[in-house]
């Protein structure tokens, strides 16, 4: 990976955490309470470049690559994708976070992160009191709901959960385009506008390595299986997620697939607040400052 990357984070320090065997890239900084910031596909930590001012003045930030994805190290692959699962990623940031000095802590994930978040607050309800999901409803409500219209819109999570090699020799043909395509398509307006040219050095220059396009397709394999699987075991256990929790989601994002998110989310936490802001898919680029200014706040609570 490129090293003449722009630095987003003036400020902040770089670590690199062993947890579970993985090595995390991090990023660190701020003062207050821990947040930990958990990114999606196909991004990685720098999608809360912009909005880290705004929170890092009340909390201390932790923002790590998740397994696979940017400059962290990249799970085996194996036939029931354990190691990509959101149970197992999600250990593997309460580990991270045990070892940074943190055993409870606040939590917000957009996309994949949002499900490794929910999967925290799920398996570990002592260590997340708070918990903030971006843009996503649960794998197996997707799963559950997927029909011609909705197939269309997340057509990815068919795709990337192919058997391997198949997505991943699509994608490796031409990927900086499919890249930029999916950024854009997933967008209010359908472009890569909102997103800082910076950012996407940093993405583009991980994106192309072909093991981490294995790792990406690996997570959506994940979901398709033992994710789901998961969430089906919890519902019927009736297992909820005991945190506070806040449901957010861009007025043209992906999880307006259904009429009401909120009432989707209501039926895995009795304590969940939620809404829309004006945006599609990528809340914390799309609407730094809303977003920023609704998590601070519900954070601060």
């Amino acid at each position: 990976m490129k090293s003449d990357l722009p630095d987003l984070f003036p400020g902040f320090e770089t670590r690199f955490v062993e947890a579970n065997g993985i090595t995390l890239f991090c990023r660190i900084g701020g003062s207050g309470p821990p947040l930990l910031l958990l990114h999606g596909y196909p991004q990685s930590h720098v999608i809360w470049h912009e909005i880290a001012s705004i929170l890092s003045a009340h909390f201390t930030l932790v923002m790590p690559d998740l397994p696979g994805y940017g400059m962290s190290s990249i799970p085996p692959v194996s036939g029931n994708h354990e190691a990509y699962s959101k149970r197992s990623m999600a250990s593997v940031m309460r580990e991270m976070m045990r070892v940074l000095g943190y055993r409870t802590f606040f939590a917000a994930g957009h996309d994949r992160g949002g499900r490794v978040g929910y999967r925290l607050a799920l398996d570990h309800p002592d260590t997340i009191p708070r918990l903030a999901v971006l843009d996503i409803l649960p794998t197996s409500d997707y799963w559950d709901r997927m029909n011609r219209v909705f197939g269309l819109k997340v057509y990815h999570w068919m795709f990337l959960a192919q058997p391997f090699p198949f997505p991943e020799k699509m994608i490796a043909a031409a990927p900086v385009r499919y890249l930029e395509h999916t950024l854009a398509s997933w967008t209010a307006e359908k472009n890569l506008d909102c997103f800082a040219e910076g950012a996407l050095e940093h993405t583009r220059a991980w994106f192309c390595e072909p093991d981490r396009i294995s790792a990406c397709c690996e997570d959506y394999r994940a979901g398709a299986t033992i994710d789901y699987e998961h969430d089906i075991a919890d519902r019927n256990a009736g297992n909820i997620i005991r945190a506070k929790m806040l449901a957010l989601w861009g007025d043209k994002g992906i999880a307006t697939s259904v009429d009401d998110p909120l009432a989707v989310w209501q039926a895995w936490c009795p304590h969940v607040e939620g809404h829309s802001l004006a945006a599609g898919h990528f809340l914390p680029e799309e609407a730094p400052k809303a977003t920023g200014e609704t998590l601070l706040d519900f954070f601060s609570s």
